[in-house]
């Protein structure tokens, strides 16, 4: 296949997007291969970079008493490295994206109170390069998938959704 990855290496991640807790040697037994098979694969595709890691899927969100905020953010020109550096360093900032329109970064503030959420927007407007921001609290959430196309990625790894 034209990314190296042949059938058996997209039915693994299939298996692994159904469930990344399973043993070896039942991906094993259900790929029809050996153990050490598998394990080099699944090391292959972690050193490659395609398996980044693992995480749970919870059933409520842990966070549910918190506060979000998405925040788009104008940056000067030549200076959002700066800015998404001193994004990341904040822990209230638990995502960013770059987005096109007018506005250059997308932010994602969860703290526990709106205090709080203040507090990181003034951090976030007086740091150098920012000129100007406008956010929009979560009131709730209407629904969340698993993933970024969680079906469509099973689909073309020949897994079934649950």
């Amino acid at each position: 296949m034209a990314d190296g990855r042949d059938t058996i290496d997209r039915q693994l991640i299939g298996l692994l997007l159904v469930n990344a807790r399973q043993s070896i040697t039942e991906l094993a037994r259900q790929l029809g291969v050996g153990r050490t098979t598998v394990h080099e694969r699944i090391a292959r595709l972690e050193k490659s970079g395609l398996i980044t890691g693992y995480s749970a899927i919870l059933s409520e969100d842990p966070f549910d008493d918190y506060v979000q905020a998405f925040v788009t953010l104008s940056i000067v020109q030549k200076r959002q490295k700066d800015v998404l550096a001193h994004l990341q360093s904040l822990p209230e900032v638990i995502s960013c994206y770059t987005i096109s329109g007018d506005f250059d970064l997308l932010a994602v503030i969860q703290a526990p109170r709106l205090e709080d959420i203040d507090a990181v927007l003034d951090e976030i407007l007086g740091y150098p390069g920012v000129e100007r921001c406008r956010s929009s609290m979560v009131l709730t959430r209407a629904f969340q998938r698993g993933g970024a196309l969680v079906n469509d990625t099973r689909q073309a790894y020949g897994v079934a959704a649950e």
